[in-house]
């Protein structure tokens, strides 16, 4: 099947055609970062890390690009607020909001250009605009001439005379109409600002996306994307930027991540209920957030909530019991191929239901990336997976080790089944696993708390081993007391966190 995606440009389903072929490249508008990352910023970036992968899956060679917005007037204000340079508050944020989508598990972008580094190639694209008769200047700033621009309003649908109805100009600025925008902000008092041939100022917010994405992965390139809140006005004057400059076609494809809530409610600072990811971290795995994202269709608005949570990580536990059984039984395979005619006829069966569950696993994220879908083809691989090894105790080895490969195959196109590793804000959990080990003589230099955990079993099963019954229990204790469950089994114990 054939992958189709929702264009937000055509409003309908369109078979995607990459631009070069094999190639995907991908732009996404990135954080202004004058505050830590947030669980909206999670939505949006999990979607597209998650478009990313199965892109990737599908034998896609992916270039991705995220801006960083490090001058804005959200910046300029906290920074003085706090009596320091703007550029060096939003790098502040830049490290720690980069840090928090790290921990989450959200793979980085590509390239990140900053907009404080990409000055000139803003400058260059304003000053095409000006030539090409869809740029003024005014006293030092630069606006763009909404109305020279005939297509300006198809991706949002919106009409001039509409818009024109609603819009005013503010005091203090200079435009010819209120529908006009800022390509350069002549310089103020306490804000930085770079040499332009219309005098010392700073870009508008607009125009760093159009400028990046164009001299990063070149016009047109193929997906456009980012929160459904940033359709209009962001996106839309992108398009007449990037096209009236150029006279090529801005991105093929626009894709839209929709709006979360949180507890029904939306998510803004008047009411409080904004939850940052690194404070959510500290009571949630970065795995069950992710699922409890990846679980709902990027289009949709998911309502985010403790109990939610709470279900994806019983849903996730599920998934976790089943690899752990499938890497068991393939201990003994060494990676063969199945020999057919050694499998019993349910085994057969089993082998050609996990080739339908891949089928309809492809099917669902083929279809516009339905996560909803997928993620039923893979609970529904979970319940098959368990009957089979009901009625068979000793599944061939090659079998399960094929298995256990298109669990995780599927289960990564997903984001799930990540490395664990320490996260910024979790290091207590690491430190406290460290002086554990400390008590029995260990130190180590360990990569996650994964390992702390695995050498603390060790030194657990040794006590065992030697009938030291009392340092045994003592250890198995303080794990389940610190979170973590240890289940001991005939091949060695078994740990996960509760």
């Amino acid at each position: 099947m054939t992958l189709r995606i929702y264009n937000s440009l055509s409003r309908k389903k369109e078979t995607f055609v990459p631009v070069e072929k094999g190639k995907v490249k991908m732009y996404v508008c990135g954080m202004t970062v004058y505050s830590d990352a947030h669980i909206g910023h999670a939505r949006t970036y999990l979607a597209f890390d998650l478009i990313r992968r199965y892109f990737e899956y599908k034998g896609f060679d992916v270039t991705y690009v995220q801006n960083i917005t490090d001058v804005d007037d959200k910046i300029i204000l906290a920074a003085n607020k706090e009596s320091v340079d703007a550029l060096e508050y939003s790098k502040r944020f830049t490290d720690r909001c980069l840090g928090d989508l790290d921990d989450l598990g959200i793979r980085r972008a590509n390239v990140y250009p900053k907009a404080s580094e990409t000055i000139p190639d803003m400058i260059t694209m304003i000053q095409q605009i000006i030539d090409k008769g869809y740029g003024y200047v005014a006293d030092g700033d630069v606006y763009f001439s909404v109305e020279k621009f005939r297509d300006y309003g198809k991706l949002s649908g919106q009409r001039l005379e509409d818009m024109k109805a609603g819009a005013r100009i503010e005091p203090g600025e200079k435009k010819q109409s209120p529908l006009d925008f800022a390509l350069w902000k002549n310089a103020k008092p306490g804000e930085p600002s770079w040499e332009s041939p219309w005098g010392e100022g700073r870009p508008g917010w607009h125009i760093e996306c159009s400028a990046m994405s164009s001299k990063y992965l070149g016009l047109p390139f193929d997906i456009h994307g980012g929160g459904m809140d940033l359709r209009f006005p962001h996106h839309e004057n992108e398009i007449a930027q990037a096209e009236a400059a150029t006279g090529k076609q801005f991105a093929k494809y626009w894709m839209h991540i929709g709006l979360l809530t949180v507890d029904g409610k939306k998510m803004s600072k008047s009411i409080g209920n904004i939850v940052n990811i690194r404070d959510l971290l500290k009571s949630w795995d970065a795995e069950v957030i992710r699922m409890f994202f990846a679980q709902a269709h990027y289009r949709s608005p998911p309502d985010f909530s403790e109990k939610a949570l709470r279900d994806v990580k019983k849903g996730l536990d599920r998934m976790y019991r089943l690899k752990e059984r499938l890497e068991k039984c393939s201990e003994n395979s060494q990676n063969e191929t199945i020999d057919e005619n050694k499998l019993s006829p349910e085994e057969k069966h089993y082998l050609a239901v996990l080739d339908d569950f891949k089928t309809e696993f492809e099917q669902a994220m083929d279809n516009d990336f339905n996560t909803p879908k997928a993620f039923a083809a893979l609970f529904d691989f979970v319940g098959s997976s368990n009957r089979f090894f009901e009625n068979n105790e000793s599944p061939n080895a090659g079998l399960c080790n094929h298995s256990l490969e298109l669990f995780l195959q599927l289960g990564g196109a997903l984001t799930l089944f990540q490395p664990k590793t320490v996260q910024h804000d979790d290091v207590s959990l690491y430190k406290e696993l460290e002086m554990l080990l400390l008590e029995y003589d260990v130190s180590m230099d360990a990569k996650d708390t994964g390992e702390l955990v695995k050498a603390l079993l060790s030194i657990r099963e040794e006590a065992r081993k030697h009938k030291d019954w009392k340092t045994a229990d003592e250890i198995r204790k303080k794990l389940e007391e610190i979170g973590y469950e240890i289940q001991d089994t005939e091949k060695g114990p078994v740990w996960r966190e509760k």
